[in-house]
């Protein structure tokens, strides 16, 4: 399959959009077409067997909209086994970005992944596996449709390798700590075996160690294997420091057994087997408590990943049969029965029902259903039996959907994390000059060689750069977990950074702070003029309007049983109103800048037309033939969380604002309604994103909240885009943020959550650089330098293990976050 991105031109409006990816849609061979009106994008997924990107823009052209050339630019995420520390990301992420025809590559340690996307015509998928293969680690299998499973199955795997070698090294390194140690603990006076005495049988004694040793070494072969290959290729990571700290004391040890040998019996006090056997356990008891905890911080995409049922009841032929989920097809049609999940995404065409969709929106309440209503994957049928037409399958479902998004977020990388990035970097070589400078102060200033040499362990086993890795990504991984388990869908780092700095909230109106269902409350008519007839005609002229106050008036006159005419022209002039040739006359139905427009004086109905602004209702003025005729006026109900989502903005010292193209007076009655701070009324839908620029201008980090076609500028121009989830796909798919539930309170819960996670990111890098800073020189014998204790290589590993558990302990406590 082969994914491009195609530029359009000549698209007006979203019916563009979507008659662009019908026609794309339906051509054999293209997987996946979505078109982003606001970006005028065409995203296409092809089988180049079937079809050809000249057969796609020969469709495209025929539709009536044009192409233009855009590299083909491929992304690709690759699982990358091997992974240890933030070095080992560092190097890997460097490699593939120096690759001719890589456009960007980014590496996240904690899911150990690398998302790349590059020219296809420049390089080729097994050049990038080769170059992470010659860095050291492997390119394991790119995730297919059951990568889940796999993946899951890989890191099981992995943990349970972990645990095997940590059981092996630990149950060797026990009687060897015991052997070395247990005679010099006085307090506990440990018994050594009589042909065991390192005074009597020195020889016997270090072969005794050796024995054990060799195990523990088996078990930790990985560091070096790893860890030398990478100071071959001058990228030294974690791996690195223990094998050169291990085999340091390893190699000294082996040189004190052939002075024993050959009858310097001394030597047996120089033996440090049991260290670099101890520092061995240590370092794996931390990868696998490493592992483990890694394993929770994803267990909100395991979730979601898991609720999705495997079957679906397909009637065919009037049979119900239980087809294996990858069989159900587009249009056939589904039974679910009570307690069952909804397989796919579709429309309900038989039976009423209530259903809880508690996993898709974070809401608790069941739904009702009903003939023509939509249903969604992995959802739970309450009560009734329906019947429903399979509309989205597999990857296009709503479920399939928010987790790639989630996937997405995880995977990628805040810019709080390029400080420990560059930190990374250079942190292992530093180690390293600082070991090799702490033995040689030592050991040049009279100090012995074995005095000299713990410090040179102590310094390469206390460093630990696992933890700089971990800080931010794990943080990223459990926050937009947590998010989506509260249907808050954050779709990357950076949008998770950015939304704690938001001091500005903008709100559109209708849809978003209001239901966006008006109703017409009041009909006020001129001398002369029929109340019914003034809404027959509004209606009649409105009803192939697409704009929520038309559909209010036209709704308004089906409820009178009122017929509804035929129009002989319309006109829809946006930010304005509408005009037509109805009955012969010129009728004008709009705002007050439409009749001003127009020369239509507003002077006997002024008074009626201030007091529905006032009480928040738009008043909408009808004209015929240049005369005006009456006033329909139309409210839409506000929101019920609204006035508790802004007073609790107000808490935090968030400012709010709301941007309408309504006329001031009823934007203001609004505003009053619900405590907003400052309105932006009369405000053309294309200007929307000027207002935002303007309070940019002011220096303020701003959000706009909205849910319409006309929102999505403004959603891109803000530093942060909220989507309502109720609304269009253009606005979702230029929102940073999507609030799945079309809940206002999800507005300062997804500030809330952004704030908790950049405090534990902060938290986490904190320790992890503190740690460092503060560890290191205490291994280089700082302390001892004043008169202190030496640190025995030993509690330096331990210190070493838990800084990273210390880490990924901290990010899962943001899974006890609560909106």
């Amino acid at each position: 399959m082969k994914k491009e991105t195609i530029k359009i031109t000549g698209m007006t409006c979203a019916a563009c959009a979507a008659r662009v990816e019908k026609v794309v849609g339906k051509m054999a061979g293209i997987s996946d077409a979505s078109v982003n009106f606001a970006t005028e994008n065409l995203s296409v997924e092809y089988d180049e067997a079937e079809t050809s990107r000249q057969k796609i823009d020969e469709a495209i052209e025929k539709a009536g909209y044009g192409t233009v050339e855009i590299t083909a630019i491929n992304e690709v995420t690759i699982p990358i086994g091997g992974m240890t520390c933030a070095a080992c990301s560092a190097r890997v992420e460097k490699v593939l970005n120096k690759l001719e025809g890589v456009t960007a590559a980014t590496v996240n340690l904690a899911t150990e992944k690398a998302t790349v996307h590059y020219d296809s015509q420049q390089v080729k998928l097994s050049t990038i596996k080769q170059a992470i293969e010659k860095t050291g680690y492997q390119a394991l299998e790119i995730e297919k449709k059951n990568a889940v499973d796999e993946d899951k199955m890989r890191k099981e795997k992995e943990i349970r390798t972990l645990k095997t070698k940590l059981i092996v090294s630990a149950s060797f390194g026990i009687p060897l700590l015991y052997l070395a140690m247990g005679a010099m603990i006085w307090w506990l006076r440990l018994p050594i075996p009589s042909f065991l005495e390192p005074m009597q049988y020195p020889l016997t004694y270090a072969i005794a160690q050796i024995i054990l040793a060799i195990p523990i070494i088996i078990a930790g072969h990985r560091f070096y294997s790893v860890g030398f290959k990478a100071i071959i290729q001058r990228s030294p990571n974690m791996d690195s420091l223990i094998a050169m700290g291990t085999s340091a004391a390893i190699l000294y040890s082996l040189y004190s057994v052939y002075q024993i040998s050959s009858g310097n019996f001394g030597a047996v006090e120089d033996l440090y087997f049991e260290t670099a056997g101890v520092i061995i356990t240590l370092i794996l008891l931390g990868k696998y408590l490493e592992a483990v905890s890694k394993g929770k911080t994803s267990e909100a995409i395991k979730k979601l990943m898991g609720l999705a049922p495997k079957t679906a009841i397909v009637i065919r032929d009037g049979t119900e049969i239980e087809t294996p989920i990858d069989e159900v097809e587009i249009d056939d049609v589904i039974l679910v029965k009570p307690g069952g999940k909804i397989p796919v995404d579709g429309v309900v065409i038989e039976g009423n029902t209530a259903i809880d969709e508690s996993m898709l929106t974070g809401e608790s309440m069941p739904i009702d259903k009903k003939s023509g209503d939509m249903v969604y994957a992995a959802s739970i049928n309450k009560n009734g039996v329906i019947q429903f037409r399979a509309t989205k399958i597999g990857g296009d479902t709503a479920l399939a959907q928010i987790i790639k998004l989630v996937e997405d977020a995880q995977g990628s990388k805040a810019p709080i994390a390029q400080l420990a990035d560059i930190v990374s970097s250079y942190f292992v070589p530093i180690v390293f000059v600082i070991a090799v400078l702490a033995f040689a102060g030592w050991y040049f200033t009279g100090h012995t060689f074995v005095f000299a040499m713990t410090i040179f362990i102590s310094v390469l086993v206390i460093a630990c750069p696992c933890a700089l890795g971990l800080a931010t990504p794990t943080a990223i991984m459990v926050g937009t977990g947590k998010g989506a388990e509260y249907g808050i869908l954050i779709k990357g780092g950076e949008a998770l950074e950015t939304t704690h700095l938001i001091n500005t909230i903008v709100f559109d109106k209708t849809g978003t702070i209001t239901e966006g269902k008006p109703e017409v409350t009041d009909i006020v008519t001129m001398a002369g003029v029929d109340r019914n007839w003034l809404l027959q005609i509004a209606a009649s002229a409105e009803k192939g309007s697409e704009h929520p106050l038309g559909e209010a008036i036209v709704r308004g006159a089906e409820k009178e049983s009122l017929g509804i005419l035929t129009i002989d022209t319309f006109n829809a002039i946006p930010g304005y109103g509408i005009e037509v040739e109805v009955a012969g006359s010129r009728l004008l139905l709009g705002n007050r800048k439409m009749m001003d427009q127009n020369s239509i004086s507003l002077n006997t109905l002024e008074a009626e037309s201030d007091r529905l602004a006032e009480e928040g209702k738009t008043p909408m003025y009808i004209a015929m033939n240049g005369q005006l005729s009456g006033i329909i006026a139309v409210a839409d109900v506000v929101k019920a969380s609204s006035k508790a989502a802004i007073a609790k903005l107000h808490e935090m010292g968030i400012e709010v604002a709301m941007i309408t193209g309504d006329n001031k007076k009823t934007a203001a009655a609004i505003a009053r309604l619900v405590g907003i701070d400052r309105v932006l009324a009369e405000v053309l839908p294309q200007d929307k994103s000027n207002e935002v620029k303007k309070l940019q201008s002011e220096g303020r980090k701003v959000a706009m909240v909205g849910d319409g076609i006309n929102d999505a500028p403004a959603l891109v121009q803000a530093d942060i885009g909220i989507a309502i989830g109720s609304g269009t796909d253009v606005a979702m798919e230029s929102a940073d943020i999507v609030l799945m539930r079309s809940d206002l309170m999800d507005v300062p819960t997804a500030i809330k959550l952004s704030k908790s996670t950049i405090r534990n990111i902060k938290q986490n890098l904190i320790w992890a650089f503190g740690y460092n800073v503060a560890g290191i020189p205490i291994a280089a014998g700082l302390l001892y330098l004043f008169g202190g204790p030496l640190l025995n290589p030993i509690f330096a590993a331990a210190a070493m293990s838990l800084s990273s558990v210390s880490v990924l302990t901290n990010a899962l406590r943001l899974k006890g976050f609560k909106p």
